[in-house]
């Protein structure tokens, strides 16, 4: 091997980080019943209730089992069968191009079982083939159908989703122009916490699961059942005609604002921040949600019709139904045990008319007869209509935003100004809270760093020594996300690894230490990252890259043995473990490795740089050029692919 090429070979490896200008924060009135200490209901604060089940349930409650069971909730997950699937997998239909990346996509079923293939073709020739058997079937159809595969227990996102409103295959929301994340998006507690019933998860992991349920069951709404069912058999049976029955929460009987937080746990999507020791089961019904965590929406001048799909719960606080009436809820108007499908829409017309009927007092529509003819005097028609959402394509919702609505309002088509965040389920979120929000803001939908600016201000404004000790995590996490690496670990040097208990802080000091090229002062921190979340594949990869690093191959090896033992189609675990086994000369394993890799996603950087080198070991330049130039395709700007070529050229 040449000195020049072997001076341009990388060992490191970059993982990316799992990662919305003022702040407004709103709240309505809130029941004198809210503000007392505790709840009544039994099952909200006492540790020992537990979750019994949807089939338990049902013993007693056939009937709305039998109705639930036909609503999108009830319909929101299941195991991937023809019986559940709502696509059309005809041969005109079932073929998505992502013209950004050159991958298409084919679901197809082989006997009972559904498949993804994905495949990139070059003249008449398939040059490159990935086939991922589907498990589950997430939306109930209604909307969409996306699709989840189990790898060894570790859930991911299929790239490719079914637009039932349009009968259209696309590529999954998120996955479009150019961020498909293929085969590797992690399916995190915090989607499947509300897209299914609480899942038996690996809590020293992101994505790892025991078991997961089909569907959304009653103690999501109803919450844990264990006292409730206790109580029946020991014969404790409540006359509820007469009174409520503690001991499972009744959301008809919890005040207006109780009931909307029932509701607003999964239908207020926006930037959730949870608040310190809780997570996404600690929320139970008849509990205020900003106990467990505050949810941030982006606000902008314009374009009011903009909407996040599941968020009703923000467009419906912005109406003067909501604010006005003060008794507003979502069971105002929907009958949750009842599929919307099978909803009489005069259900919905006695909501509106319960309170703007000329019983009560009110004028009836002001709108002319001939135009209210021709929506058939539907007032949900005309004031809650359809609307796009803006982060799932090919989809529209009813808007609960409900309005009068201009009949040529171009003003509301353009977004002029973003106005902040607003928080909708709490009125004194603390600075700590809000620059966690920036921070999350920023991670996921607008990589402005005058939102990070913004969340360092906030992180300031925090007086108490005390607290400020404990958000050390939080300037370690807005100066990582500045690229700051010297700030970075200017704080993490007042601290011991074994002081933090948040992984992703340490892995965040490990990836600062790193990438300042101090590997020894990283490892402690990679490590500490994994003793929290040891199930964490991607930090274990980076624990093991940094060991490589330092040369401390028995020690990678191990590390990248268990990594693939858990999913074997870890890419950069084969990759890194392929890199190994060159160092150790062993030319099989290495090679073994790194065509997985490839075989699993051919445009992979590193990777190619690393068979590249392989090749030209094993004197096969030609493999290596090919390599190198497909690189250089895919990613012109990368700098040591064109150092190689060149020394290959020279050579």
């Amino acid at each position: 091997m040449s000195p020049r090429f072997l001076r341009n070979i990388l060992l490191s490896l970059v993982l990316v980080a799992i990662t919305l200008p003022a702040f407004y924060c709103n709240s309505p009135k809130q029941d004198k019943e809210e503000e007392q200490a505790g709840s009544p209901w039994k099952s909200v604060y006492d540790s020992s209730a537990h979750y019994v089940g949807m089939q338990t349930c049902r013993t007693c409650h056939e009937s709305v089992y039998q109705t639930f069971s036909q609503t999108g909730m009830g319909q929101s997950f299941d195991h991937a069968t023809k019986q559940k699937s709502a696509a059309d997998f005809s041969p005109a239909h079932a073929l998505v191009y992502d013209k950004d990346l050159d991958y298409y996509y084919k679901p197809y079923w082989q006997n009972d079982s559904l498949y993804v293939i994905e495949f990139r073709t070059e003249g008449n020739d398939t040059v490159h083939k990935r086939i991922q058997k589907i498990d589950y079937i997430v939306g109930s159809g209604q909307h969409t159908n996306s699709h989840i595969f189990n790898k060894n227990g570790y859930f991911y996102q299929a790239p490719i989703t079914f637009y039932t409103q349009k009968k259209q295959w696309d590529l999954a929301p998120g996955f479009e122009k150019g961020e498909s994340s293929r085969f590797t998006r992690m399916i995190e507690i915090e989607c499947m916490s509300c897209h299914n019933g609480y899942p038996d998860f690996v809590d020293n992991s992101q994505n790892k699961y025991v078991s997961v349920k089909t569907g959304i069951d009653c103690e999501r709404c109803h919450g844990p059942g264990s006292l409730h069912v206790a109580a029946k058999q020991a014969g404790d049976i409540v006359d509820t005609s007469k009174g409520p029955d503690y001991t499972i929460v009744n959301p008809r009987r919890l005040s207006t604002e109780l009931q909307n937080n029932v509701c607003q746990r999964c239908h207020l999507q926006g930037i959730a921040v949870l608040n310190d020791g809780k997570n996404f089961f600690s929320f139970r019904p008849g509990m205020h949600l900003s106990e467990v965590m505050n949810v941030f929406m982006p606000e902008y001048e314009g374009a009011r019709d903009k909407m996040i799909m599941a968020s009703h719960v923000e467009r419906m606080k912005k109406s003067e139904c909501y604010v006005q009436s003060g008794k507003m809820s979502c069971i105002t108007c929907h009958n949750p045990h009842v599929s919307v499908k099978f909803t009489p829409r005069a259900q919905y017309l006695t909501a509106c008319q319960s309170c703007h009927g000329t019983a009560n007092g009110q004028k009836q529509c002001t709108e002319k007869p001939e135009v209210r003819a021709k929506k058939n005097n539907d007032c949900v028609t005309c004031h809650m209509p359809h609307n796009g959402s803006i982060d799932i394509p090919h989809v529209a919702v009813t808007d609960h935003y409900i309005r009068k609505r201009p009949l040529n309002d171009t003003a509301e088509k353009k977004i002029t100004a973003f106005l902040g965040l607003k928080c909708f389920n709490n009125d004194k979120v603390d600075a700590i809270t809000i620059a966690r929000g920036y921070m999350e803001f920023y991670e996921r939908y607008n990589q402005n760093k005058g939102l990070l600016d913004s969340a360092i201000f906030y992180l300031n404004k925090q007086s108490d020594a005390e607290a400020k000790q404990k958000q050390n995590r939080d300037y370690i996490r807005a100066y990582y996300l500045l690229k700051d690496f010297a700030k970075v670990t200017g704080y993490a040097d007042q601290l011991q690894p074994a002081s933090i208990n948040d992984a992703w802080a340490a892995y965040r000091a490990g990836e600062a230490y790193f990438s300042l090229g101090q590997f020894d002062k990283a490892l402690p921190w990679y490590k500490r990252s994994t003793e929290i979340w040891k199930y964490s594949l991607d930090f274990q990869n980076k624990y093991g890259t940094c060991l490589l690093a330092l040369k401390r191959l028995d020690e990678a090896k191990k590390v990248f043995d268990f990594i693939l033992t858990e999913n074997p189609d870890h890419v950069s675990a084969n990759t890194n473990i392929g890199f190994l086994y060159m160092q150790q000369g062993n030319k099989v394993m290495a090679y073994d490795h790194l065509i997985h890799a490839n075989d699993l996603d051919p445009d992979y950087e590193q990777n190619l740089i690393n068979l590249a080198v392989y090749y030209h070991n094993n004197l096969q330049n030609d493999r290596a050029k090919k390599c190198l130039q497909h690189l250089l395709v895919k990613h012109p700007a990368n700098a040591q692919a064109k150092a190689m070529l060149a020394d290959l050229a020279a050579s």
